[in-house]
């Protein structure tokens, strides 16, 4: 009996492991409507962050691109997710997103289509971010515009960082730079 209970327990665990959604099996629209495929982030450390363009943390823009433009052709990459569910701080279309983020903050890294990063609406990638359940390493609600969320190498969630802290913050760099 208890090995029959041992091959079930193994059973449902090997199933729920492999039905399991990777970071790599997501695939969104960038701000132009694109497909954007993560697998092609394979063997990069990502930095995910939700945006807004009036929001009192919106000259992050500066200093993320800054830490773009100096990590990112070392296998580092920032994709920027404009959401619109605090205050009412992205109200904007794609396309006046995309040209905010060019004209005032001359963004170059991947912005992607606007999303909901929380409620009944919640994108599917950040399901998969915020829920232990999924990503396999913690639950965390997003708190604000400019959250960050780190995803090593492999594809794994590595810690989730506070909207306030700054994207060129020592934890950030240090983890960039091992």
């Amino acid at each position: 009996m208890k090995k029959i209970a041992l091959i079930f327990s193994l059973t449902i665990v090997s199933t729920l492991a492999f039905s399991q959604k990777s970071f790599y099996d997501f695939k969104v629209k960038d701000i132009d409507g694109k497909e954007f495929d993560f697998s092609s982030l394979k063997g990069k450390k990502v930095m995910v962050v939700n945006t807004a363009s009036l929001c009192g943390n919106t000259p992050q823009y500066e200093a993320l691109e800054n830490l773009y433009k100096e990590y990112g052709n070392q296998k580092f990459v920032i994709i920027g997710f404009p959401a619109n569910n605090f205050g009412s701080q992205e109200p904007g279309t794609n396309a006046e997103i995309k040209t905010f983020c060019t004209s005032k903050y001359f963004v170059t890294f991947p912005m992607m289509s606007k999303i909901s990063v929380k409620g009944d609406d919640m994108a599917p990638l950040y399901k998969w971010l915020t829920s232990k359940k999924l990503n396999g390493v913690k639950d965390s609600e997003v708190k604000w515009n400019f959250q960050k969320y780190l995803i090593d190498e492999k594809g794994n969630l590595v810690e989730v960082v506070d909207p306030k802290t700054k994207p060129n913050n020592e934890e950030i760099l240090s983890w960039i730079k091992k």
